[in-house]
């Protein structure tokens, strides 16, 4: 058995409402639902981003829970690549500086294809790349 997509990412922050300013608000990701001071989720493509408060998340679920979920979390800045065309890079660049948001890093990779980096409110690396890097 191979599994045959990703359905969920996650990521980990520090400030759910500056995570959810920028998430909204600079990359236009639609809110699909929130707990105040545990998550967000947010509908990204076919596949959905999911936003953690890591403190919140590594309490275990009482024994009598509905969701069961198992405890979770990571310390430290994560990363996230959202795929662009090269087109889309360009338009993400105008875009990202237009909102005033610093560009970290920006290359063309040996195997052909471009990559943007960026960081949100808690740090994290976030990636916008042609998926021609990965040869897909």
């Amino acid at each position: 058995m191979t599994p045959s997509a990703i359905l969920e990412s996650a990521l980990y922050v520090t400030d759910l409402a500056a995570a959810e300013k920028f998430y909204v608000g600079v990359l236009g990701l639609d809110l699909l639902g929130k707990v105040d001071g545990r998550h967000l989720f947010f509908r990204c493509g076919p596949g959905v981003l999911l936003i953690f408060n890591a403190e919140a998340t590594r309490i275990p679920p009482a024994p009598d829970a509905r969701l069961p979920v198992p405890p979770h979390g990571a310390v430290g800045e994560g990363h996230l690549c959202f795929a662009a065309s090269a087109d889309e890079i360009v338009a993400w660049k105008a875009h990202l500086g237009a909102k005033r948001i610093a560009i970290e890093s920006e290359f063309e990779w040996p195997q052909g294809g471009r990559s943007l980096y960026i960081r949100d409110p808690s740090g994290n690396s976030i990636e916008f790349a042609e998926p021609r890097i990965w040869g897909l």
